[in-house]
């Protein structure tokens, strides 16, 4: 626990109360009715949309689940993460104008736009209770256990305490504000997480105990741990970390902002951009940021902790009042923030409960208008007025952040919700990139997909809680036999049905395509979608490079990436 100056208290309050304020301030114009509330009356400009994305994805656990990557694999660990940079670069340059060419909502409503009769109706309404709520929920929980974690180490307070603080006011401007008070206060959120990652580190790096960039990067327990790329000549490392990712993991699975082809929160942010440009360069911004920009401060500070608190005993001894449940490799970012100063501590605290708040808070709006215009909207009161639907989605907000806190309570780290929604969505993924080309694809090729692979997710999650398995099988095969087994299942199940009818299709692609092929242009895509992986790949390792001081290499990588946005811009408008 840290001793927090008057400084300290005055920054998280005053972070607070203008949080409030802002929800306060666009309430009217939120309250509106429903397109207000949940899209911002569609006329957001790309930046505040990629900055929103950004802060979305920068969420209390994410410190904690990149120590933790590090602390047990070396930085070549966040490779389960990084080759998502796949999944965001293809919605750019091939999905981003699509979603903002629909019109519609939210992204379920594509069901009905691309698929006709009631299996449609009823894949709509199912997967706004599935994703909407138990998907939510999960999702939520983790960012909610991450945030008591650092609460009870840092400030000495319970669980219970510390969701009890933090969802009252987070449910507070997101009930009030809707998508254009998240909108806002994610920007201000962002700035802050930010300015307090770097300067935590830089804090971190030089305390006495570290000595200093070079002492840090020379110890005997971080030197094993610094390769970029997995060791080649152990396959287990290469095989988990790096090929599974690379050829599995990012076109066959459904992960919370990293959906192939788009979806949740990310199409929420595109469906609200003033136009398919602002929806393309929001993402593109997103990404880029996402993957190059943000991971070496968490990284720089994993690696540190390794030094200070070299195993999980050493974290345990050093905080004997942490739960045994909160107890892990995560919580090493949150032990490495009790050696920062009076006035630090404070900016820092600011920023992680602003990192907490900012994924909360889109969470909360993207659940709560699935429920309304998805379920409540479409099939309890179809005659809601827009009134009725903003307060549902209201009532909704504080539901589900009630279920969100409660679930916390039966996880124990970020990286097993982490490793539980890729299991869920393992399969699903080359559907939902296919959908808007392969005409066959139908709701029940959804259905079967949604149910493989989450009856596949709970047998492996139930055996792997049970003191006496079933079976033996490490996570990553987990993942290849629910992606293999549910890949079959849907497209067996596409094969053996009958294609959407003709007229639903004529009118989707009417819309979405106009006058030209859906293949229009798909060779400039293709390499624009190449240049942009190379190019952000290229900064992310160039800045890892250049922290390592091999400047050689980092301005050679410098150098690719100028390319690489060089020829970005000269080919645009061969890919609009």
């Amino acid at each position: 626990m840290v001793n927090l100056s008057t400084l300290d208290y005055i920054l998280i309050i005053a972070f607070f109360t203008i949080t409030l304020l802002i929800g306060i301030w666009v309430s009217r114009q939120a309250g509106k009715n429903s397109t207000e509330f949940f899209l911002s009356g569609r006329n957001m400009p790309w930046w505040l949309l990629g900055v929103s994305m950004v802060a979305t994805t920068f969420a209390a656990d994410t410190p904690g689940l990149v120590t933790e990557l590090v602390r047990k694999n070396g930085v070549s660990g966040n490779w389960v993460w990084w080759a998502m940079l796949l999944t965001g670069m293809l919605t750019v340059f091939f999905y981003a104008k699509l979603w903002r060419k629909s019109g519609i909502t939210t992204d379920l409503e594509f069901y009905e736009l691309r698929y006709s009769g009631k299996s449609a109706s009823f894949l709509r309404g199912f997967r706004a209770i599935y994703l909407g709520v138990i998907f939510n929920i999960i999702t939520m929980a983790g960012v909610c256990l991450a945030g008591a974690k650092i609460a009870n180490i840092l400030l000495g307070i319970s669980q219970e305490e510390a969701l009890l603080y933090s969802s009252i006011v987070v449910v507070l401007y997101s009930s009030l504000g809707g998508l254009r008070g998240v909108l806002i206060t994610d920007f201000l959120q962002f700035i802050i997480a930010m300015t307090g990652s770097v300067w935590a580190t830089i804090y971190i790096v030089n305390l006495p105990e570290i000595g200093g960039l070079s002492a840090l990067l020379t110890h005997k327990n971080v030197v094993g741990k610094l390769n970029i790329f997995p060791d080649f000549s152990n396959s287990e490392a290469l095989i988990t970390l790096f090929i599974i990712p690379l050829a599995v993991q990012w076109w066959s699975t459904w992960y919370p902002g990293a959906e192939p082809g788009g979806g949740g929160y990310i199409a929420q942010r595109m469906l609200a951009a003033k136009d398919e440009k602002n929806a393309t360069w929001a993402t593109l911004f997103f990404n880029f940021a996402h993957y190059a920009l943000r991971p070496w401060p968490w990284i720089i500070v994993g690696l540190a902790s390794l030094i200070i608190f070299p195993s999980l005993e050493s974290i345990t001894t050093a905080f004997p009042n942490l739960n045994e449940e909160m107890q892990g490799h995560d919580v090493a970012y949150a032990a490495m923030m009790t050696y920062l100063p009076a006035g630090l501590i404070g900016i820092v605290l600011t920023s992680l409960i602003a990192a907490f708040m900012s994924t909360i808070s889109t969470q909360l709006n993207w659940g709560s208008s699935y429920i309304v215009n998805d379920f409540y909207a479409r099939f309890v009161n179809k005659n809601a007025s827009e009134k009725k639907k903003v307060l549902i989605g209201r009532i909704s907000t504080v539901l589900l952040m009630i279920c969100a806190a409660l679930f916390s309570f039966y996880i124990k780290s970020a990286k097993d919700v982490f490793d539980l929604l890729l299991q869920i969505g393992a399969g699903t993924g080359l559907l939902f990139i296919l959908r808007w080309f392969w005409k066959r694809i139908n709701p029940y090729s959804e259905i079967a997909a949604m149910v493989i692979s989450f009856v596949i997710a709970v047998i492996f999650f139930i055996n792997g809680k049970l003191e006496m398995p079933w079976f033996e099988i490490a996570g990553h095969w987990q993942l290849v036999i629910g992606v293999i087994l549910t890949t079959f299942g849907w497209v067996t199940v596409t094969l053996l049905t009958q294609e959407t009818d003709k007229e639903t299709l004529i009118k989707f692609e009417t819309l979405i395509y106009g006058s030209r092929s859906k293949f229009y242009n798909i060779g400039y895509k293709i390499v624009a979608f190449l240049l942009g992986i190379i190019g952000t790949y290229s900064v992310l390792f160039a800045v890892g490079y250049f922290i390592y001081g091999k400047t050689a290499l980092a301005l050679g990588l410098s150098s690719l990436a100028v390319i690489c946005g060089i020829m970005l811009i000269k080919n645009w408008k061969k890919i609009e």
